[in-house]
């Protein structure tokens, strides 16, 4: 089997073998998350926190979000600045840095968040202790995702939605917007965005067979490509966006595996590039139970090809750029680097976010105002709690609602999106 830059290693050996050894790597790890008895409260960090006030559920209620935020090296702080413009007392939170990160900056992580003493009154942040190496364009990537949703069940299995973000993410909307739009929404739907990568079906890597290293190895590290192909005929792939947002059923469709499919799928994807892009897709289109789950959005505003700054030169503030995110539908915008003024924008005048706080809602109340380091300003401060069953929309969640209610129901008289696809 000839493979770039490592075909003499690999010379004398037959594709399947490979895809054979890295599926049982890729499996055996998801196993492992998901056995009862082996996710314990060591598998994360000791910021483990038992929730303190629990939500009601039910119809009119808000939903409750579990949130994944993963990152690598260097990327410990946005995770920060990413969970505190994303947090409410309702929802579950995991933080994640990959192999990539050192000790150091994943214990700074941890007690970050131990520190903060609305996290620790609410209970319901909690950081992965252990790291791993993963590669986004390999099945690494894939399994980082199920391992991060099958803690999220072990942890507290009482949500609704799960939600990939990266360190690069950030809101364009409050959690009391988007909680309130998804409030009377079915809690089966699925948004998975399957037009908004046009390009993936085009790529010739979509049937070449490929080894992601970072299943066996302790450091991030390249994916390598065979030059032998392979076109599946008992199923059809589907692909699209990697950032989805998944109903907790079908999250757990796919992590306990009662049926063959999602399993089956996996091995087939731990030997497919970008298999966050496909794997997902796939495994609800070829299932007749979550066949017509789907919303064709993934709630995102993707920035292509953001120019970087001349060397020296301070980043301004692109302002056709921020008008345009704004007046989207989007949720969350991605990928905004560190520094961008466009995350001091978005916390000014959209979250209503002061530094380093969080963002205020029915559930914070204000009890004073506190001089800042420079003692001429002052800020806004919480230290009691009000009702966090309670949300109070803007007119951007209010039209968020209308919008995802209409497709909704647009939904359950139209082809699915997969019959869309085919």
């Amino acid at each position: 089997m000839r493979m770039s830059k490592i075909s003499s290693l690999l010379s004398g050996y037959r594709p399947w073998i490979f895809v054979c050894l890295t599926t049982l790597v890729l499996l055996g790890g998801l196993s492992r998350s998901n056995n009862q008895d082996e996710i314990s409260i060591t598998t994360i960090s000791k910021v483990v926190q038992k929730p303190v006030r629990f939500p009601h559920k039910g119809y009119g209620y808000p939903p409750v979000l579990a949130y994944w935020i993963s990152g690598s090296n260097g990327d410990g702080r946005k995770i920060l600045r990413l969970l505190k413009a994303i947090y409410h007392p309702r929802n579950q939170y995991l933080l994640q840095l990959d192999a990539g990160s050192s000790e150091h900056e994943r214990a700074e992580l941890a007690l970050s968040v131990e520190s903060e003493s609305v996290f620790q009154a609410f209970g319901n942040v909690n950081v992965e202790g252990k790291s791993y190496a993963v590669n986004r364009m390999g099945s690494s990537a894939l399994a980082a995702t199920l391992h991060a949703a099958a803690l999220l069940l072990k942890i507290n299995a009482d949500w609704d939605w799960f939600i990939t973000l990266s360190a690069s993410d950030y809101p364009l909307m409050t959690q009391d917007d988007l909680l309130h739009a998804l409030t009377f929404l079915p809690r089966d739907l699925n948004f998975i965005d399957y037009t908004s990568n046009a390009g993936w079906k085009e790529r010739e890597e979509i049937d070449r067979i490929v080894i992601d290293p970072n299943l066996y190895y302790k450091k991030n590290s390249p994916i390598y490509y065979a030059v032998e192909t392979r076109e599946p005929d008992a199923f059809k792939i589907y692909g699209g966006s990697p950032w989805v947002i998944l109903s907790r059923f079908f999250t757990e469709f796919c992590v306990q595996g009662w049926d063959n499919i999602p399993r089956k799928l996996l091995m087939y994807f731990s030997n497919v590039a970008y298999p966050l892009e496909t794997y997902f897709h796939t495994v609800i289109c070829s299932s007749t139970e979550f066949l017509n789950t789907t919303l064709d959005n993934d709630l995102r505003y993707i920035i292509w090809n953001s120019p970087s700054p001349r060397q020296g030169e301070p980043e301004s503030l692109n302002t056709s750029r921020y008008d345009e995110m704004v007046a989207s539908v989007a949720a969350f915008a991605h990928p905004i680097p560190e520094g961008d003024p466009l995350l001091n924008k978005i916390d000014e005048d959209v979250l209503n976010r002061l530094p380093g706080k969080t963002v205020p809602g029915n559930w914070s109340i204000c009890q004073g105002k506190s001089k800042n380091m420079t003692g001429d300003e002052e800020e806004e401060f919480y230290s009691a709690w009000g009702d966090i069953d309670a949300v109070k929309p803007g007119p951007k969640g209010i039209k968020l609602g209308d919008i995802l209610s209409k497709l909704a129901a647009e939904r359950r008289l139209g082809p699915s999106q997969c019959q869309k696809q085919q």
